[in-house]
């Protein structure tokens, strides 16, 4: 089994954007650890991370039929992307959406989410921790669906 571990804008200054909010793990931190829990749970992990709303996208795209899910952050796009959304349901890539902070204890405009509706669960306000959830979580209910 493939699962897509897809990061959106910002998310590459982890570790030095805001730590306060976004605690002090890096991405490749959370990568790193991701590939353990991957190894763990005998699963393939492809990364990416893209500032940009049409190379997401793109990459999704290319997933389609290469992997089996995706654990996204895809960071503010969450909040305004329909297009990103669309491209969850077009390929037909199950998810699970993760946030690093507590969107809901945010700012108004984070409280809703465009992905939420398509997704199979989020993980939300747990750090970098929550990455973790999120992939064990995608994988049961992959291996459950299977």
């Amino acid at each position: 089994m493939i699962i897509g571990i897809l990061n959106g804008p910002n998310l590459n200054l982890l570790g030095t954007r805001e730590p306060h909010i976004y605690g002090s793990a890096t991405l490749d931190d959370i990568n790193a650890g991701l590939a353990q829990v991957a190894a763990e749970l005998g699963v393939e992990l492809q990364t990416a991370q893209s500032n940009v709303e049409g190379t997401m996208i793109d990459i999704l795209h290319a997933w389609r039929g290469a992997v089996q899910g995706v654990v996204v952050n895809a960071g503010a796009y969450t909040h305004t992307s329909l297009a990103l959304r669309d491209a969850f349901t077009a390929t037909s890539i199950p998810f699970v959406e993760i946030h690093l902070s507590n969107v809901y204890a945010r700012e108004p405009e984070r409280h809703h989410s465009m992905l939420a509706s398509a997704a199979i669960g989020s993980v939300t306000g747990l750090g970098a921790e929550g990455y973790e959830f999120a992939l064990r979580g995608l994988v049961s209910a992959l291996r459950r669906n299977a």
